[in-house]
């Protein structure tokens, strides 16, 4: 672990050989600036520019809360599950279950032509909360959130069927609060820079613009994004029972049982905890909650290994770690240097779409994801290490 020492507040970075370019570390630079973050920034191993703020970063605030740095797709996260088949169970061709998960959830910019009734009953806990904020701040309204949930959305969102190194097959999928979460973001970051110049308030990057406790539009936000946070939640949980359902009406699958309880977990939210001395709340964009015990997934790209890890309840991480391996290309630097024929072979033995619109999420263009776990050994352990045979992309 490196620290950075900047004019305000240092950086604890995990990252030991892995790439952390220039532009990142300005941008740390720039959220350390910040008058309101608690002791330090943590950077984890799979840190690369984002808006405003850094993707895999860890930013403790005391009386402010930046919505840039939570972002747009609130909530996003992952969820794994072991299921009692073995890799000996799966048909030679896995063509026709990645056909069936995509007949069985939208995928990309889709959503539910009719929303099951199963969907519809699960709505009913989430409607009273999104009415409430909507009262507020009709200009949100996003009317597809019923339909969206228990979709999957597009970019590196994803449903995987993974083999672990006992032979196990599991389900992964990673996912967030679709249009809906979007607009929350979108609406909350406009107002802070709305209050920012109201406040004759200067900064750095206009994108770092926070919202200050104990104001109307603060405890509105926290309260939005909480909402967001849950219905990204139940999204993988639905998306979850939805695929177990399809995956036990498959002629051509055994049947089979649930392995332990799934593994579920957040890397992009909000969160209240006490770290140092003080109750914060610590923003994890692109960062996964590793207290000591703690189960997350840390997901590689396309063709690479994902693994499910327990946390050692690291302080100076203020108990976290990676997300996954981390971008170091952009989609569009992806698209120019990375070809069709570089996909297909570096997604050899997966059943996946090889075609040049998901080219942006070939392995290649993310870090090596065994330099971004030996970087962050003293964050957790590996528990299981699992590889994708089958890869459903939006």
């Amino acid at each position: 672990m490196e620290i950075i020492r900047t004019a305000k507040h240092p950086v604890y970075a995990w990252t030991d050989g892995v790439e952390f370019e220039a532009g990142a570390r300005e941008q740390v630079a720039a959220m350390a600036s910040l008058p309101f973050i608690h002791d330090h920034i943590a950077i984890m191993p799979d840190v690369h520019v984002g808006i405003g703020a850094t993707v895999g970063s860890v930013v403790p605030t005391v009386g402010a809360i930046v919505p840039a740095c939570v972002g747009v797709d609130l909530g996003c996260g992952m969820v794994a599950q072991r299921l009692s088949l073995r890799a000996s169970d799966l048909p030679d061709n896995l063509r026709s279950i990645r056909s069936a998960i995509e007949r069985a959830i939208p995928v990309g910019f889709a959503d539910h032509a009719r929303v099951p009734a199963s969907v519809e009953t699960t709505w009913e806990s989430l409607n009273p909360g999104l009415d409430a904020i909507l009262a507020k701040y009709p200009k949100i309204d996003n009317r597809k959130a019923m339909k969206q949930l228990g979709t999957l959305g597009s970019g590196n969102h994803l449903w995987e069927l993974e083999i672990d190194t006992e032979g196990y097959v599991w389900i992964m999928l990673h996912s967030g609060s679709r249009g809906i979460g979007n607009r929350i973001g979108s609406f909350f970051i406009s107002k802070a820079k709305e209050e920012m110049q109201k406040a004759g308030i200067g900064l750095s990057d206009k994108n770092l613009a926070y919202l200050t406790e104990s104001t109307e539009s603060f405890e509105d936000y926290v309260e939005a994004v909480e909402w967001a946070q849950d219905y990204a939640r139940i999204n993988r949980e639905v998306m979850l029972a939805r695929s177990l359902d399809t995956l036990r009406k498959m002629d051509t699958l055994p049947p089979f049982t649930l392995e332990g309880k799934a593994v579920q977990c957040h890397h992009n939210y909000i969160s209240r905890e006490h770290h140092f001395g003080r109750d914060v709340y610590v923003t994890r964009k692109g960062a996964v909650s590793a207290r000591e015990g703690e189960l997350g997934i840390i997901p590689g790209s396309m063709g690479a290994r994902s693994f499910i890890v327990r946390g050692k309840g690291n302080a100076d991480s203020f108990h976290s770690c990676s997300h996954g391996a981390g971008r170091r290309m952009s989609r569009k630097e992806a698209t120019q240097r990375i070809t069709l024929a570089d996909l297909k072979r570096q997604t050899e033995g997966v059943e996946c779409r090889k075609d040049k619109d998901v080219i942006d999420e070939t392995p290649a263009a993310y870090k090596d994801i065994d330099a971004v776990m030996e970087a962050q050994r003293d964050l957790v352990d590996v528990v299981h290490t699992l590889k994708q045979v089958v890869c459903v992309k939006g």
